[in-house]
């Protein structure tokens, strides 16, 4: 069984969001759990992203064909405490969402098949997606600062839906490939 280093349930405390939060004893998270859960991770050379054919590879592949990159710190990020506090509010998409972390470190969070949360940590060098219709959230580290390529199939669409969203067509059929992992 491969293990993400940094992928674990998450206990429920209500302190800083950008702490590690690791459930007592530590349940770490393989890839394979991941993968079951429609959560795909790679390992790429952040250095080089402009010329890395691996990256090239996966976006050819899985249609990317929309790329953008922000930076999420306090000086850069206008309204930085409110879009911080948006990112963590629990939501889905109607599209996958794919993150490659440039440098620094954060943190997404998905749920698993029984509502429980599991906290991927990413740093520079990881890519990540997260399928349509699972509920999940964002946030930095306690080094408060990310830099991240923001990837897309075709226009990017910016549009969260906060939980409760399981009437959506997307969560439901989300939900139904759960069902034969």
């Amino acid at each position: 069984m491969t293990f993400i280093p940094s992928a674990w349930y998450m206990d429920s405390s209500d302190e800083d969001q950008r702490k590690p939060h690791r459930l007592r004893p530590h349940q770490p998270v393989s890839l394979d759990e991941l993968k079951k859960l429609g959560v795909f991770h790679w390992r790429l050379d952040a250095d080089h992203f402009d010329s890395d054919p691996e990256l090239r590879k996966i976006r050819e592949e899985r249609g990317y064909s929309y790329m953008d990159i922000i930076t999420i710190q306090k000086d850069t990020l206008p309204n930085y405490e409110e879009k911080l506090k948006m990112f963590y509010e629990e939501h889905l998409h109607l599209d996958d969402e794919i993150r490659y972390i440039l440098d620094g470190q954060a943190y997404f969070d998905v749920r698993d098949k029984e509502d429980r949360w599991i906290r991927i940590s990413m740093s520079k060098g990881d890519l990540i997606t997260l399928p349509a219709g699972i509920y999940h959230r964002f946030t930095l580290d306690e080094t408060n600062y990310t830099k991240a390529m923001r990837l897309f199939v075709g226009e990017p669409v910016w549009k969260a839906y906060n939980r409760p969203a399981d009437d959506f067509e997307i969560r439901q059929k989300y939900v139904s490939s759960l069902q034969g992992s």
